[in-house]
Formats: structure tokens, sequence, C-alpha cells
């Protein structure tokens, strides 16, 4: 017997919508993805969505129609999803909808603090007849974690091989690290910048939405003394468990940091990019050999794994490492966020927990989301 959930992720880049169909079968067996859709956000949703990451006008209005919006994309992912895998809304046991996070900051103001993901999930479960697990991270906030990084747990049940000392590294908008050791232990944390500052540097300067293979980054110079500025950001050297979102790397970060070199005017701007490139893995190389210095494998997803250059520079700095995309691993390396939003919404139905509090620093286990229900 197989039970089907779909997994529903937009990410701190911004680029759209991932949605897969993803098989779960009796105990023992791998799950398995049935299909995988990907939806670009139109340039209107992205901008707004982007504006909100900070303070502005009217924005519990702004906010509530972004989500609204961002809802009928969900839904209009699931349904190419459906249509695609031949299975009507009733054969989906539930949604797990991540939602678009615009503000992340846990433990911060009055010892709580938040973290907000704009999805309107009644909405959402009124346009697709499915069950909605939503808002996953709020409940290990309220018990004193982070709320984030939430996929060290499905990473260690979809990647887990005993005996083995390995880690997984998302590169999205922001790079988490997940370590998973042979004797089942699990740790995590962000570990930096992943795509984001990138991203915004070749939006700037080249007018598109991301470095193609890492070509534009490969041809410049790392200039040490921007690098130099970067890696001194606390966030690096913190202890965790520790995340962080474009509440701290954002474009008043970099230019700050390209700010404080000596004849900064002279920088060129692939040179930039390709410090950026350095930086982002020079932060997970640091991860992954402070915390877990005797891994052998390092599993790459995320749009960054799609980045030849980026891998490239992950396996010079990590040579006693197999640096290798999750698609050796079995999950191709787009799909693996998703999943593990479909993961946690079978778990939240089965009243099992989903967060790791040796990753978030929450107080214990705690089973995650709240849930619309389509009938």
């Amino acid at each position: 017997m197989v039970d089907h959930y779909i997994g529903l992720m937009s990410g701190t880049s911004l680029d759209g919508v991932d949605a897969v169909l993803v098989g779960f079968y009796p105990p023992g067996q791998p799950l398995k993805v049935v299909g995988h859709v990907h939806q670009p956000f139109t340039p209107t949703l992205r901008q707004e969505m982007l504006a909100l990451n900070r303070a502005g006008a009217n924005e519990l209005h702004r906010s509530s129609l972004a989500a609204n919006a961002l809802s009928r994309a969900y839904a209009e992912a699931v349904s190419v999803l459906l249509r695609q895998c031949a299975l009507r809304p009733e054969q989906v046991r539930a949604l797990g909808a991540h939602g678009q996070t615009v503000r992340h900051r846990p433990g911060e103001f009055d010892g709580t603090g938040y973290t907000i993901q704009l999805l309107n999930a009644a909405l959402l479960s009124e346009l697709t007849g499915i069950d909605v697990v939503y808002d996953f991270r709020a409940r290990d906030v309220a018990a004193g974690g982070q709320g984030a990084p939430l996929v060290p747990g499905f990473h260690a049940a979809a990647f887990h091989q005993p005996g083995i000392d390995q880690a997984v590294l998302n590169l999205g908008g922001i790079a988490n690290i997940s370590l998973l050791s042979a004797d089942g232990r699990v740790m995590g944390f962000d570990c930096g910048p992943g795509n984001v500052l990138m991203d915004l540097w070749c939006e700037r300067h080249l007018g598109t939405a991301y470095d193609d293979q890492g070509h534009w980054a490969q041809g410049g110079s790392v200039q040490r003394e921007l690098l130099a500025n970067m890696v001194t950001e606390p966030f690096i050297q913190r202890r965790p468990p520790k995340s962080t979102g474009r509440d701290l790397f954002h474009a008043e970060w970099l230019d700050q940091k390209v700010a404080g070199v000596p004849f900064n005017n002279s920088l060129a701007p692939r040179d930039v990019q390709a410090t950026l490139a350095e930086f982002t893995c020079l932060a997970a190389q640091q991860a992954l050999q402070g915390a877990l210095p005797t891994a052998r494998r390092l599993l790459v997803c995320g749009g960054g794994a799609l980045n030849t250059h980026l891998m490239q520079r992950l396996a010079d700095l990590l040579p006693s490492v197999q640096v290798a995309t999750s698609d050796t691993a079995g999950l191709p390396a787009l799909q693996v966020e998703a999943t593990a939003f479909a993961w946690l919404a079978k778990s939240c139905l089965d009243h099992q927990p989903g967060n790791c509090p040796s990753v978030t620093g929450a107080k214990g286990h705690r089973v995650l989301g709240s849930l619309h229900i389509a009938g």
C-alpha cells in the first residue's frame, strides 16, 4: 500500500515553486518521487516577495495579497503535477506547503522571536481539494529553537548509511549543511549564503536571474581583500544552533563589504562574482571540517548543485571528501527540499516529530505543522 503526499517548496532564491509527488511505502522500503514540476514566479510576484523581506509601507495588506498570489501559484503547480502523474486530488493524502519566508528572527527581541512564511493555506486547500499541512517552523521556534534548518531529519531518513560519516549541503538561496554521523547522530545548521548574493550580483550587472553553471564567476579572479571582509561576518564564526536568511545576507550587506575594500571602484564585477562563489564554498568547507572532520562524502542539493564552478571549488577545498550531487544517492538535487516537506507533512499526520533538537536547539522533539482539512 502506498500513500501519496505532495511537497511544495519556494525558497530564498525566489525562482519559483517546486512541487513533487512522493510515494511512501511500508516501513523498510524507500520513498519514491513519482513526479516533479517547477513553476517560475511571475516577475510581479517575485519582486513583491523580495520587497516584503524589508520593512515597507502597508505591509499587512501587501503580504496578505502576496500570500494569496503565492497560494494560487502553488495550486497551479499542484494541478500540473496531478495531470502529469494521472492522479486525482482525493488520491493524495496531504500537501506539505512551506510558504515563502519573508522574515526569520528566531530568539530575538522578546526571547522567542518569530519566523514568517507567507501562505494562505486555507485558500490552497480550497483550490486543490487536498488537506494542507503548513507553518512547519513556528512550533520549533515556540520550543526555543531556530525553526531552521528543518531538512536534516529528512536527510538522515533519506541518505544515512551505517558506518559512514557524511554530510548533505543544500545550496539554495541560503546554504545549510546536515551532518550525518556513522552512528546515527544528526547535526546541522545554516552555514552562510548559497546563491542569494551571487544571484543579486548577476541581476544587477548582467540582468540575468543567476550565473548559469557559474561560468561568469569561473572567468573572474578571487579578490582576497574582499574575501577577507566577507569571512569576518560574525554569523560564519557563530557556534550552532544557528540559522539565517535575507534578513542578514542582502544587497546592503554586500555593498558594505565591497565598499570596505581599498580602491573598490576598480573591482571588476566578474571578480566580485568569483569572490562571492569562493565565499559560499569556503563557508561550507569550514562548516564541514569544523563540525564533522571525519566526513568522507558530501552530497550537494539545491540549485547550487547545478553550478559546475561551485561543485569544482568544493571538491578543490575538500580533497579528502567525495563531493557529488544528491542524484548519485537516488534523489535529484532539485527535488530534495520539496520532498522534505512531503516527508514533514506525513510526519505531522502520523503524529511523529519533524524537528531535530540537536539541530535547531529546541527544548525537545515536536510535531511540526498546522492542518487545513479540505472537506
